[in-house]
């Protein structure tokens, strides 16, 4: 305790350079403190988005996630809501799982016969009330996106609305209809094809009354969507467009349809035994994937069933790169203040070694041992240390608070709306007392070198030294 305090002392002797010296550290503290805090917003925001629009888990038919692409019906899930009530029953997972939903993926062609104009599409069939109950997951208190709004709107009831993506709309030449903004129902004369005025696929429809009726009352846009049923035969169903929803990548945006998962089995097994080609499992914390799906695969092994599950970081491979790329970018700027830092106090103990030479050899030549002369000088440096990291920590909590109070926003990539640019420092329990810790060793690490160099100075070469 006495070294420590006159290691206090001590530093304070040339207080300019004491306070450059701490300085330093804070601002390097304060840096890294704010990009974490920003990286942990960055990532603890995209896994609620994710985990919001595409759950934690996928379950599939097996070979699904690697070829259902090319052909979704060949991989249906037979008896899905009796998996769905095995899976939410079981008495090890209900306590885990917040929602079991069936979801099917689709493709085809979509088209707008009232104006001659037609293209392929991607589509999502969904049950609109769980997935607006999706949407309510918020383990970390991230703030919701308005964009999504739309799509959660849905209505279980209404089976022929959907939503299809602003590019889709433009291309179906619906923007006029749908009130979609900067977007115009003109396309160049030369871009447009003759068509033959007899081509429809209304006469591919499977037969339905309510079909009939809706036509005759129903004034929202109405798409044809046209695909191939699990037999191989063409398949053609109504859908009427409630609204546009911009997509962040513009080649989804050009073919987005959203629909309730009703119509989507309508269109893709026809009469046929309706299936589903995934269920979404979302869990009340994301820290349970490990356990529920080993928990899952002993229930599948036990019921002989051929499934596979995929967690939400292989559905959606963007969210672990940006996690990569964050990490490498923090990891850089932290190398870089910690050099910053590491310079700046060798500088500094240097400084101080060369001034006190005199001081040196008296209290050597008074007895003090070489090894009292080194922790001396490694005591200043963790002191220096502290004060610096200490002052950083507080700084960043300050700043931090004030970014996140000043209603700063922008457009992250792979968002179609502004976020609130927020700097969670304490979200991440570890940032903080691992970021002053590592600065206050590095500072005794910067210290031992000056301080050997004190230490094994000769007495008398000491004494002289003018």
């Amino acid at each position: 305790m006495k070294t420590l305090n006159i290691a206090f002392r001590n530093i304070f002797r040339n207080s300019r350079r004491s306070l450059m010296t701490i300085l330093a550290i804070g601002v390097s503290a304060v840096a890294i403190h704010l990009f974490g805090g920003y990286v942990a917003q960055v990532i603890y925001g995209m896994q609620t988005d994710f985990v919001r629009d595409n759950g934690h888990l996928h379950i599939y038919q097996k070979g699904f996630f690697d070829f259902g692409a090319g052909n979704p019906v060949a991989y249906g899930i037979s008896r899905y809501l009796e998996l769905i009530q095995m899976i939410t029953h079981d008495p090890q997972l209900k306590d885990h799982v917040l929602i079991a939903t069936p979801i099917i993926k689709l493709f085809g062609i979509a088209g707008n016969f009232q104006k001659d104009v037609s293209k392929t599409f991607f589509g999502i069939g969904y049950v609109p009330s769980e997935f607006k109950k999706m949407w309510q997951w918020n383990d970390y208190n991230m703030p919701s996106r308005a964009s999504r709004k739309n799509r959660v709107a849905l209505s279980d009831s209404d089976i022929e609305g959907g939503i299809i993506g602003e590019g889709m709309a433009r291309m179906l030449l619906l923007c006029d209809q749908l009130n979609i903004k900067n977007c115009v129902d003109e396309i160049p004369e030369k871009t447009i094809a003759p068509i033959d005025e007899t081509e429809d696929f209304n006469y591919l429809a499977e037969p339905s009354a309510s079909n009939t009726n809706l036509e005759k009352i129903d004034q929202r846009p109405k798409l044809d969507l046209l695909a191939a049923t699990a037999g191989g035969a063409p398949n053609i169903v109504s859908l009427y467009v409630n609204n546009a929803e911009i997509q962040a990548v513009k080649a989804m945006d050009d073919s987005y349809v959203a629909m309730n998962v009703s119509l989507a089995q309508r269109l893709l097994y026809g009469k046929g035994e309706k299936k589903t080609t995934g269920i979404i499992v979302q869990l009340k914390h994301t820290k349970d994937i490990p356990w529920v799906k080993a928990r899952l695969k002993q229930l599948f092994a036990e019921n002989k069933l051929d499934l596979e599950i995929k967690d939400y970081t292989q559905i959606v491979p963007m969210y672990r790169q940006t996690i990569s790329f964050l990490f490498a970018v923090f990891s850089f700027i932290a190398a870089i203040m910690g050099m910053i830092v590491l310079f700046t106090i060798i500088n500094t103990m240097t400084m101080n070694v060369m001034e006190r030479v005199n001081e040196i050899g008296t209290i050597r030549a008074l007895g003090l041992r070489r090894s009292g002369i080194l922790w001396q000088f490694i005591a200043e440096g963790f002191v220096l240390g502290i004060l610096g990291a200490t002052f950083g920590s507080i700084a960043s909590v300050i700043i931090a608070m004030g970014i996140n109070a000043s209603g700063i926003s922008y457009i992250p990539p792979n968002y179609v709306d502004p976020v609130p640019l927020t700097i969670v420092i304490f979200q991440n329990p570890f940032l903080m007392p691992v970021c002053w810790t590592i600065f206050v060793l590095l500072s005794v690490g910067s210290s031992i070198f000056p301080a050997r160099k004190a230490g094994k100075m000769v007495i008398v070469d000491a004494l002289r030294h003018v």
